[in-house]
């Protein structure tokens, strides 16, 4: 017996006002994830001593994916707390330490001024900062989910992605203007990196006040009985093996084309183009508009035709055109060409990305679905999408910058196997049989 119950709003203006809520706070944890990316250039000499840029990139890479790796931790403790105590107490911790991470990385002195000390802080951080973002996905994907209507589902959660992507165009819009407007070259390398970190701090605190009043997704019944024990407990989940292989399987191949395609774009641009960093930075930002306008899109179309066409879709167009499109990129220096090579790319990766937060709630009963949704996923997307930008990297240095191409082409034909023999969870939703 299950004694979590949906609790939905009673009125279109409400449900939409929970949504836009919930969304905000996602925007700031996101935009505070990707300031960390976006800046990267600029503040690498900072933590490291000095040294060719590449390899200043590849630890500053590094610390990245040791972000990544602390997500499954997050998802796994936040998820708990959130099916045991409730979404929106989840939901305002997890803005809270994202605050905690940029605040430390703003303060932290040079490498030059601390030594060791300065990349031990920028390590603890991203720490910070990956509890925080791991749990955020699974508890905000399970939130969107269970306050949208049956018919509007994929639509309304596809916000998901809309804010994750504006937190990352914010975060670039920041650095366009700190380039082109307020600070030099030499300001940003010297201190104008910081500006970003300490904003982000900020609006998280902002964020955090406002979730306080975020009306929950589900009650908890006090009602004692075996689930009280086992909700939101890894037992619990264990009991659901083919769900969790399903979200590790189906996340592999879109968490490391939306990584490529994303976050790595402005250093691809820059190192293997010979684009300048204000010419990346702006492509990256064109491209990122676009693809956030189109998510909702996507999401209603998954609720017109299914969650497996588009899923489908995203794997047979990912495995035959990523390397042909990563290989015309890494010969053009045409801005529109880029431009036109990315966007096609976004393009597909929106089967993956506009859905797949409803099609994991959809796999999970409520006593268990924030950490069914946050738990298998942090793990695939630290594994393959947090490391994706190393490797890249690394590959370049190497001398076989097209063996990433193939990486990720493998990547996601792994997951085309999962998507083509798992059944679509419009149809066989959880949530729908509370």
């Amino acid at each position: 017996m299950d004694t979590t119950t949906s609790v939905l709003p009673q009125t279109t203006q409400s449900r939409i006002r929970s949504i836009i809520g919930g969304s905000l706070g996602n925007l700031v944890e996101w935009y505070d994830w990707y300031v960390y990316s976006a800046f990267s250039l600029y503040f690498a000499g900072a933590f490291f001593p000095k040294g060719n840029q590449n390899a200043q990139l590849l630890n500053t890479a590094g610390i990245f994916a040791i972000g990544f790796l602390m997500r499954p931790i997050g998802g796994w403790l936040m998820g708990t707390f959130a099916d045991k105590h409730g979404r929106k107490t989840a939901l305002t911790f997890s803005v809270l330490l994202m605050s905690a991470g940029s605040l430390i990385i703003a303060l932290t002195p040079n490498f030059e001024h601390i030594g060791i000390a300065a990349p031990i802080l920028l390590v603890l951080a991203r720490i910070i900062q990956g509890l925080s973002v791991g749990g955020e996905y699974g508890t905000s994907a399970t939130y969107l989910s269970e306050m949208a209507t049956k018919k509007h589902r994929g639509f309304y959660s596809s916000f998901q992605y809309v804010t994750l992507i504006m937190g990352q165009l914010l975060a670039l819009a920041v650095l366009i203007l700190l380039q082109r407007v307020f600070l030099t070259e030499e300001q940003l390398h010297s201190w104008g990196w910081r500006i970003p970190f300490a904003i982000g701090a900020m609006l998280a605190i902002i964020v955090m006040y406002l979730r306080r009043s975020l009306q929950e997704s589900v009650t908890l019944n006090k009602k004692e009985d075996a689930n009280k024990n086992a909700r939101g407990s890894l037992k619990a989940l264990a009991q659901h093996p083919r769900a969790v292989l399903t979200v590790i399987g189906l996340t592999i191949g879109g968490t490391v084309a939306f990584y490529t395609f994303t976050t790595y774009m402005q250093k691809f641009l820059v190192n293997t183009n010979g684009f300048s960093k204000n010419t990346a930075t702006l492509i990256s930002t064109l491209t990122l508009i676009v693809f956030m306008l189109i998510q909702p899109l996507y999401g209603l179309l998954s609720d017109r035709i299914g969650r497996k066409p588009l899923l489908k879709a995203f794997g047979v167009l990912g495995t035959i055109t990523t390397i042909p499109i990563l290989t015309f990129l890494s010969h053009t220096n045409n801005f529109w060409v880029a431009f036109g090579l990315i966007m096609l790319a976004l393009l597909i990766v929106s089967n993956y990305t506009a859905i797949n937060a409803v099609v994991k709630a959809e796999l999970f009963p409520a006593h268990i679905r924030a950490l069914g949704v946050g738990f298998p996923y942090a793990i695939a997307v630290s594994v393959f999408g947090g490391s994706a930008e190393y490797i890249a990297l690394l590959f370049k240095q190497k001398g076989h910058e097209e063996w990433f191409y193939w990486y990720v082409t493998g990547c996601i034909a792994i997951s085309l196997i999962v998507y083509v023999t798992m059944s679509d969870t419009q149809k066989h939703s959880k949530i729908d049989e509370e």
